[in-house]
This record gives structure tokens, C-alpha cells and sequence, in this order.
């Protein structure tokens, strides 16, 4: 009789459990999505946590839709994304995902600097605008619906070029894997032979000096929301003239004129930020192995790893931090002048040394950041607008202080008689960032390097 009593009393406090829970928590009745005049849903939900049928705690209903907002807005399909909800008797939940689509195919000139970037251009190359290159850019970014992307670029001027690549809808039903294709080909007359005292040395002629055929195939696979694989192959063709080999033996090593080789490429993408156009708040990993030359055959035999560690800190609430670790290493000691890269390619520099090519067979570079954000605004244009692609105007303004510390080490400073190379290198300054459509960011920075050099340097980029 008691232990009757003692299971039916076990049974009358699971029931108000459950009651009491239930009360609680919201099923999702259905997900609706307007605005998506060209891309299918399935694009949409295969970034969502939240699926159709899902129980969810009403107290975090609010935080798990900022959640998946963030997640659909890195997708950089949409100009802007909304989610809403609507419950109902029964703890139902509706939830409706409103978007507003890009444009997606870009017919474009182009006109940009052959240089590294703009400072070198201000600063090293007279602001000569012979140095310019112009053209056709095209770019459909999500063809059929499916976020397939086609390019196309055709320029010409200080270094006439053709690229084309095209990257697949997803091959699997799980919509985690894509294959591109690619071809690229390049031709150079003034061009840059060597790197001495940190910086690059060109030759100027009217005959061609350099001859560039690059194709490429990528094969991709995201797991999750996070994480990101690539492996790549590409075939590499590169002849130079006789004057470059003769002007720079190491250019190919041993004063050879032709370079021919296949690469084998992985690399691994943990990124968790809040936004991938400007972080915040969140961390990234990221990882790189490069086999240069999978046969007898090939001319380059080396092998290199690289990795990248940054996190992305709110302090308060206007308030933010940020740090990123980078290292190289890169086998053997002797490389071809052409893959020998240290700092200051890219990104990858200390911020007072933008004009300086610091080479070498491997590296280190720790870059930190601390701002605040004076600005943060969405402007409705649309009555000076109509195109809707374009009538909503987000900026964003952040105040900045800056710190980096980098290390090159060069096993052969005497080829390019370097000056940084071999020492710790430190930077720093103050600047001002602004980020607005179409993942476009503006930094204009004052830095100072320990050299005791002080510019304003100007950097304008799209971030992907």
C-alpha cells in the first residue's frame, strides 16, 4: 500500500513538472521567409538553429533569434535580415525571417592601383597613374538561388589580366559542400625583380617581362555554422624574361626563366564572430598547410604551415577589444625570390611599416586593437532611392588605438640586404574606422614605428 502511494505521488509531481515546463517553453508551428525574391529557402534555413517542430525556452526565444540572424547576415546574401515572432494559444510560435537581397550581379569598371596599397602608391611611386589598372569586373553572387558565384575580370593597363571562376551550388543534400573551377592569366612588363633594404625594386620596360597561367579547383565543406574546409589544387606556369633572371637569379633560383609546378593547398576556418565584415564580439581560428610541387616534375619543392588566432572582446558597452596571433614557418631554408613571404603582404604587417616588404622563410606577428564606437546608425534613403539594394544605408564609427609586435626571420639577409628582417619589429598609433554597405571599410591611421617614422596612412577594402 505505501509503496503504491509512494509511485502514485511520483507520478503526481512528474505531471506538474511537465505543466510547469510546458508553460514554459514554445514549439515552433512554422518559419516563414519574405523578401527572398531570388534565394530559395533552403538557403536561409540551412543557417538556422531554429527548425520547424523545435521546443524552445520562451525566456532565450530573443537570444536564439539574434542567434540565427547573425548567422544568415555573414552569409553576405542580404543587405539587412529581421526576425520576429508571433505566439499563439497552446505555446505555439510562428516565426517569420524578413530579408532584403543585394544586388547580385555587379557589371562594374574597374580602376585600381598596381601597387601594394595606396600608401605605397602616395609614398613610394609619386602618385604616378601610369601605375593604375582598368577594366571589366562582373559577378553574379548567387546565380541560380543557391549562392553560386560566377566572376569574371578582364583588365588591362600596368598589368593586363583575365580571370574567370565559377563556384557550385552545393553538391550534397546536407548543402555543406561546393566545388569551384578557375583560370587566371597575367602579363607584366614593369615589374618588381627583388626586395632590397625592405622594399621592392622594379624594372621598368616596354617588352614583356613576365608571363602568368594559374588554374585552380577548389573543393569546400562547411560543417555546421562555424566551420570551414578547402582544399585546393592549382597548376602554376610562370616565364620570365632573361633580363629578371639575370637582374635576380634567385627570382626562380639559379637564374632559371621558367617556373612550372602543381600546389596542393587545406585549410581549416573555425570563425565564431558576431559579424564577419567588422568583429566585435567572438574568436576565429584559422589554419594553412601549402605543398609547393607534388611531383618530380615540378620546379618548387616546399612546404609551409600558418595559422591565425584572433578574439574579439566587448568590455562596455561602446567599448570593444580585439587581439589576432599569426605565425609561418616554411621549408626549405633556400625558396625561390617569388614564394619567399614575410611580412607585409596582405594584412599580414605591423602597422607603422605599410611601406616596407619584410621577407623571410618564417614568421610571427601579434596585432592588438582597443576602440570605441561613436557611431552606429541605419539611414532610410528611400526617398532619394529606389533602388532598394542601395536605399538603406548603414554606417558605423569607431575611434581607435592600435599596438603590434612582429618577428621575420631571414636566413639570407644579404639577397635583399634587409634592415627589419632578424629583429623585433613594434608599432602603433591611433585611427579611425568606418564601416558601411556592402561590407565596404574605410581605416585611416596615424602610426609610429620604432624606427622613429610617423605617417597617415589611408586603407579602403571590402571585407568577405
Amino acid at each position: 500500500m505505501i509503496n503504491r502511494l509512494f509511485f502514485i505521488g511520483l507520478c503526481l509531481v512528474q505531471v506538474a513538472f511537465q505543466e510547469v515546463f510546458a508553460s514554459d517553453s514554445l514549439v515552433v508551428h512554422q518559419i516563414k521567409v519574405i523578401g527572398n525574391l531570388r534565394t530559395k529557402e533552403k538557403i536561409i534555413f540551412r543557417d538556422m538553429a531554429i527548425k520547424q517542430g523545435d521546443k524552445l525556452v520562451k525566456d532565450k526565444l530573443s537570444e536564439a533569434l539574434e542567434a540565427d540572424r547573425k548567422k544568415i547576415i555573414n552569409t553576405n546574401l542580404f543587405v539587412t535580415v529581421k526576425l520576429t515572432s508571433q505566439e499563439f494559444e497552446d505555446n505555439q510560435v510562428d516565426i517569420t525571417v524578413e530579408v532584403k537581397e543585394r544586388l547580385y550581379l555587379v557589371v562594374l569598371p574597374v580602376f585600381y592601383l598596381a601597387d601594394r596599397n595606396l600608401n605605397e602608391w602616395w609614398y613610394e611611386r609619386n602618385r604616378d597613374f601610369r601605375r593604375t589598372i582598368y577594366g571589366i569586373y562582373a559577378r553574379h553572387a548567387n546565380l541560380t538561388g543557391n549562392n553560386d558565384q560566377l566572376k569574371i575580370r578582364a583588365e588591362v593597363g600596368f598589368i593586363p589580366n583575365f580571370e574567370i571562376a565559377y563556384s557550385t551550388p552545393y553538391l550534397d543534400k546536407s548543402l555543406q559542400t561546393t566545388f569551384s573551377l578557375g583560370a587566371f592569366y597575367a602579363i607584366n612588363k614593369t615589374m618588381v625583380y627583388r626586395t632590397w633594404q625592405d622594399k621592392f625594386q622594379f624594372l621598368e620596360s616596354e617588352n614583356r617581362q613576365r608571363e602568368r597561367l594559374n588554374f585552380y579547383a577548389v573543393l569546400s565543406r562547411r560543417t555546421g555554422f562555424f566551420q570551414n574546409q578547402y582544399l585546393q589544387l592549382t597548376y602554376n606556369h610562370t616565364q620570365i624574361g632573361d633580363t629578371i633572371a639575370r637582374l635576380n637569379p634567385n627570382y626562380f633560383l639559379n637564374g632559371r626563366t621558367l617556373q612550372k609546378y602543381f600546389l596542393i593547398s587545406y585549410s581549416y576556418i573555425f570563425d565564431r564572430r558576431d559579424n564577419r565584415q567588422y568583429a566585435l564580439k567572438g574568436y576565429r581560428f584559422s589554419f594553412d598547410a601549402i605543398k609547393y610541387g607534388i611531383s618530380a616534375k615540378d620546379d618548387v619543392n616546399m612546404l609551409s604551415f600558418s595559422g591565425t588566432a584572433s578574439q574579439y572582446i566587448q568590455i562596455h558597452k561602446n567599448f570593444f577589444a580585439n587581439y589576432s596571433i599569426r605565425a609561418k614557418v616554411s621549408f626549405p631554408q633556400r625558396q625561390p625570390f617569388l614564394q619567399t613571404q614575410g611580412l607585409g603582404y596582405r594584412n599580414d604587417l605591423v602597422r607603422g611599416y605599410e611601406l616596407y616588404v619584410i621577407d623571410g622563410q618564417s614568421y610571427g606577428l601579434l596585432k592588438t586593437n582597443a576602440k570605441y564606437r561613436m557611431l552606429d546608425k541605419v539611414f532610410d534613403l528611400s526617398r532619394y532611392l529606389k533602388v532598394k539594394q542601395f536605399n538603406t544605408l548603414p554606417v558605423a564609427a569607431y575611434i581607435n588605438t592600435f599596438f603590434d609586435v612582429g618577428y621575420v626571420k631571414n636566413k639570407f639577409p644579404e639577397l635583399n640586404n634587409t634592415k627589419f628582417a632578424n629583429q623585433w619589429l613594434v608599432g602603433g598609433g591611433v585611427g579611425l574606422d568606418v564601416v558601411t554597405w556592402y561590407n565596404v571599410v574605410g581605416r585611416l591611421n596615424y602610426s609610429l614605428n620604432q624606427a622613429g617614422e610617423r605617417r597617415l596612412f589611408f586603407n579602403l577594402s571590402r571585407e568577405f
